[in-house]
């Protein structure tokens, strides 16, 4: 079981700056996710963790002592990748069994370990069979048990569940995590789905544009962005931003922002903490109703409101057209505070 260790870790292809001056401490058998959109740089530290980058300066360190004079094939490491990449013309029994042979593990003992990990994964019925006969789900549990075979210090996934539809990518999330509990293994998983990453880790790593914006668990970083970044991409709608000025003048929330007026500031508020009523009540707000989106216990409705666009929530009976009226409320304890000029939290 290994600690990895990030220490001032740059990476540039020619002039450009890919990762910006990484410092960060991945755990002990830790579930640890990058997280971010396309091009932020979270495969490039995959990639350098697997001895497949070069650094252009800084370290990386597994238990404390530095990796990057290591060859990839002795840092006793094990990568999944979205594209399965087993090899077509070998069984699952013979894809499973590769690791090992490779190692010159005796024929026996290598059948044991296949036979284990097979019953495992629920390959069992499948060892005879090539890939090409296998579903999505099944090549990912083939890949991942050639992984869980070897016994590595250290898992690599880079995007290993982007291939499968959506019903699949669930229940190989729910895999995921209980062969980490089998195998606490020290792992760095990749992804851009920030549901994903939420439902998996123990901790993420949220990645803009080479640097790290924020990191934690994976509700603390929901509850508590560190900066408009996180909070406009982590959650699901993103949240919404509102203009601080706009929030002054309203009475029941003047007094609690009354220190920041003064203040450049942006306030988000969050999809599902804006109500959206069907009558005017004390507090409430109206809007222009602008588009509707059912997802069966929940309709989502996007209003204008003083030239912003926001969406809040209301439940499957609500009927609102288009153009109509709409009432909403914004909870004075649900407000995220950002200063406008460095996107950073005030509260």
């Amino acid at each position: 079981m290994t600690e990895i260790g990030f220490h001032s870790l740059c990476k540039k292809f020619k002039k450009t700056s890919v990762i910006d001056d990484l410092n960060l401490t991945i755990e002990n058998r830790e579930f640890f996710t990058f997280v971010g959109p396309s091009g932020c740089g979270k495969s490039t530290i995959l990639n350098m963790v697997a001895g497949l980058e070069s650094i252009t300066s800084g370290m990386i360190t597994f238990d404390g002592h530095s990796i990057d004079g290591l060859p990839p094939g002795e840092r006793d490491i094990a990568m999944v990748f979205q594209s399965y990449a087993l090899y077509p013309h070998m069984t699952v029994r013979e894809n499973l069994a590769f690791p090992l042979s490779v190692r010159k593990v005796p024929s026996a003992d290598r059948q044991r370990e296949v036979e284990k990990i097979a019953a495992l994964l629920a390959l069992t019925p499948f060892l005879s069979r090539l890939p090409r006969e296998l579903s999505g789900g099944q090549r990912q549990r083939v890949a991942l048990g050639r992984a869980l075979i070897r016994k590595p210090k250290v898992f690599l996934m880079d995007e290993p569940l982007s291939n499968l539809d959506a019903k699949l990518r669930i229940e190989m999330r729910t895999e995921l995590k209980r062969l980490h509990r089998e195998f606490p293994v020290t792992t760095i998983y990749v992804t851009h789905d920030q549901e994903e990453a939420m439902a998996l880790s123990d901790r993420i790593a949220l990645l803009h544009e080479g640097a790290l914006r924020q990191c934690g668990p994976p509700q603390e970083v929901y509850a508590a962005p560190a900066n408009l970044f996180s909070a406009g991409f982590i959650g699901s709608p993103p949240m919404n931003f509102i203009e601080g000025t706009l929030l002054l003048d309203l009475p029941f929330l003047a007094s609690r922002l009354a220190e920041y007026r003064n203040q450049p500031f942006i306030a988000g508020i969050r999809p599902t903490d804006l109500r959206i009523t069907g009558e005017k009540r004390e507090n409430t707000l109206s809007g222009r109703v602008l588009f509707l989106e059912t997802t069966g216990e929940t309709t989502w409705i996007d209003l204008e409101w003083r030239g912003n666009r926001i969406r809040g929530k209301t439940g499957p009976v609500r009927r609102t057209a288009r153009d109509e009226t709409a009432y909403f409320t914004i909870p004075p304890e649900k407000l995220h505070l950002f200063d406008k000029s460095s996107g950073e939290r005030l509260w």
